[in-house]
C-alpha cells in the first residue's frame, strides 16, 4: 500500500473550518490515499511548524490567519501568485522544496464570475485592505475591473492601491469607509465586494453597507460564509440587488490548491456539497 500523503491547514484559530470536510470528501471520491487535517499553530511556533513540515514530509499546506505573510520568509520559493499579492495561502512540498502560492484572489474571481459574469470594465468597490482584500484586489484589477478600495484605515488602503498600481499599471481609487462618502461612491458601482470579517459569526448583526446605499443594478458579493446569509446580503436583497455568498470563494480557492498539490482537477461540486453538509451540522 502506498504511503498516506498528509495535507494540513495551519492557522490560529482553526476551530470550525470547512477545509477538512471539503478535501477529505474529494480524496474519498477520487480514491486518493490522502488525509487533510487542521492544526492550530500559534504565531510563536510558526517557524518550528514549517521545520516539522520538512522533517515529516508533509505533502502540502493551506495557510490561514495570522500566518499568510510571515510564512513567506520561511519558504524556498514563491510562485508569481504569492509574490504579486504579498501573501501565501497554499504551500507545495516539491521533494523537500517548499513553494508558496496564493489561490485566494483567483478563487474569489472564479466564484464571482461564474455567478455574475466577467468583471472586465466593471466598476468595483472593494471593502477592506487586509489579506483577503489584497488577493481579491489584485485579481479583479488584473482581470480589468475599475477598482475602488474603501477602508477604515486610509494609509493601509492607499498602500494597497499603490501596490496594485505599481505592479499592474492600473489606476485604483481610494475612499474612506464613512457612510456618506461610501454611499456616493456606490451610486455608480456595479459590483460591491466585502473582503472584511464584518458580519461574520458571532457578530451577525453587523454590516458596513445598508440597503439605502445599494441599487438594483448592483451585485453584492460577501466573502463571509459563516453565516452564509450575512446581514449585508439581506440588505442587498432588500434593495433588489443580486447577492452572492462566500462559500464559492472557499471552494474555488481550495480547488486551485488541490490542483497545485496533485495536478488533478478537483470535483468542485463534491467540495461544495461537503462544505454545505458541514455548515448544516454546525447549525444543528
Amino acid at each position: 500500500m502506498s504511503r498516506v500523503r498528509i495535507f494540513l491547514l495551519i492557522g490560529d484559530p482553526v476551530k470550525r473550518t470547512l477545509s477538512p470536510a471539503m478535501f477529505n470528501a474529494i480524496f474519498e471520491r477520487l480514491r486518493l490515499n490522502c488525509v487533510y487535517v487542521a492544526v492550530e499553530v500559534p504565531a510563536k511556533f510558526l517557524a518550528d511548524a514549517i521545520t516539522g513540515v520538512r522533517a515529516m514530509g508533509i505533502s502540502g499546506l493551506n495557510v490561514t490567519i495570522p500566518h499568510k505573510i510571515r510564512v513567506m520568509n520561511l519558504l524556498d520559493e514563491l510562485d508569481e501568485s504569492a509574490s504579486l499579492v504579498g501573501a501565501v495561502n497554499t504551500i507545495k512540498n516539491q521533494r523537500g522544496k517548499l513553494i508558496g502560492y496564493n489561490t485566494d484572489g483567483e478563487g474569489a474571481l472564479r466564484s464571482l464570475e461564474k455567478t455574475a459574469g466577467s468583471v472586465r470594465g466593471r466598476r468595483v468597490v472593494l471593502l477592506g485592505a487586509g489579506g483577503a482584500a489584497r488577493a481579491i484586489g489584485f485579481s479583479v484589477a488584473k482581470a480589468g475591473a475599475e477598482l475602488t478600495i474603501a477602508n477604515r484605515t486610509m494609509p493601509r488602503a492607499k498602500a494597497l492601491a499603490s501596490d496594485i498600481e505599481r505592479k499592474l499599471g492600473t489606476p485604483v481609487r481610494v475612499v474612506p469607509l464613512r457612510s456618506n462618502l461610501l454611499k456616493k461612491t456606490l451610486k455608480t458601482a456595479e459590483l460591491l465586494i466585502n473582503a472584511t470579517s464584518v458580519g461574520m459569526y458571532p457578530n451577525t448583526d453587523q454590516t458596513l453597507v445598508t440597503s439605502d446605499m445599494i441599487h438594483r443594478e448592483m451585485t453584492v458579493y460577501d466573502i463571509v460564509y459563516k453565516p452564509l446569509e450575512t446581514r449585508l446580503l439581506r440588505e442587498a436583497r432588500r434593495a433588489g440587488a443580486k447577492a452572492i455568498d462566500g462559500l464559492g470563494m472557499l471552494v474555488h480557492q481550495g480547488a486551485l490548491s488541490f490542483k497545485i498539490w496533485t495536478g488533478k482537477h478537483a470535483p468542485v461540486k463534491v467540495m461544495e456539497l461537503a462544505a454545505r453538509r458541514e455548515l448544516k451540522r454546525w447549525n444543528t
